[in-house]
């Protein structure tokens, strides 16, 4: 299965998530999660976001939450990423969430 992209477009964040995914024409299956019905609390959703929080992304195993800002580069003279390049954006991402966690 491809990209998975779980959202209620009512939230800002999934907004953005979601216009971001369409304007660089990443394909992805959009999962709603209506926040007001409360399907964020179910065990379904829980399993990928134990704070049950929108936008999530699942990339087969990888899920990568809200919580998480993405890799910091801290080298002075490092290029700007393009999104989807750059030194592993997995192992970046996993490490950003334990710092955050």
């Amino acid at each position: 299965m491809g990209l998975e992209l779980y959202l209620d477009l009512l939230s800002q964040p999934c907004r953005a998530a979601y216009i971001f995914a369409k304007k660089n024409r990443i394909p992805f299956e959009l999962r709603t999660v209506d926040l007001l019905k409360g399907q964020q609390v179910s065990k379904h959703f829980s399993k990928l976001n134990s704070l049950r929080k929108v936008p999530v992304l699942k990339d087969d195993d990888f899920v990568l939450t809200e919580r998480l800002h993405g890799c910091r580069v801290q080298e002075k003279d490092a290029e700007p990423w393009r999104v989807g390049e750059g030194p592993d954006s997995n192992r970046c991402a996993r490490h950003d969430s334990n710092i955050q966690a």
